[in-house]
């Protein structure tokens, strides 16, 4: 299964000029964990519910008054759209992240999440069932005379 059947095409964003508080909003209106923050279209970062907690409880300031810049975790790590849910998997546990964003070239196409990969295990368990009954048949037919 590829990234691009499971992943959110449906992406928060804020932009990098803004305040923790103004990407805090926006996280929850969009009732998420996450937003990417970007420059000219182009992702930089991800300011993510636990990066909002730190830039408050580290500077002890506002949160509208810490720029999402300074709060959010650089760098940004991505993945494509082609790429296996498997490499994605890897590299979240590689990283110790629970979200990448998807791109193609520098162009933000979506993201996915550790969410999305638990949302879609019972697909991924039919499509392990169905490679062992095709390597089965395969087996099967190659030690007929």
């Amino acid at each position: 299964m590829l990234v691009r059947d499971l992943m959110t095409r449906e992406v928060v964003t804020c932009d990098a000029g803004a305040t923790v508080h103004t990407a805090a909003a926006r996280m929850l209106d969009a009732d998420i964990g996450s937003v990417l923050i970007t420059k000219d279209g182009t992702p930089l970062a991800i300011l993510t519910e636990t990066d909002v907690l730190r830039a408050g409880v580290i500077t002890g300031r506002p949160l509208g008054d810490v720029p999402v810049d300074k709060a959010a975790s650089h760098p940004l790590k991505t993945i494509g759209a082609d790429a296996t849910v498997r490499s994605a998997v890897e590299q979240m546990n590689d990283g110790g992240i629970k979200k990448l964003p998807v791109v193609e070239d520098t162009e933000l196409v979506g993201i996915v999440t550790h969410g999305d990969i638990v949302a879609h295990y019972s697909d991924f368990v039919k499509e392990a069932h169905r490679l062992d009954a095709t390597a089965s048949e395969w087996e099967s037919d190659r030690d007929r005379p």
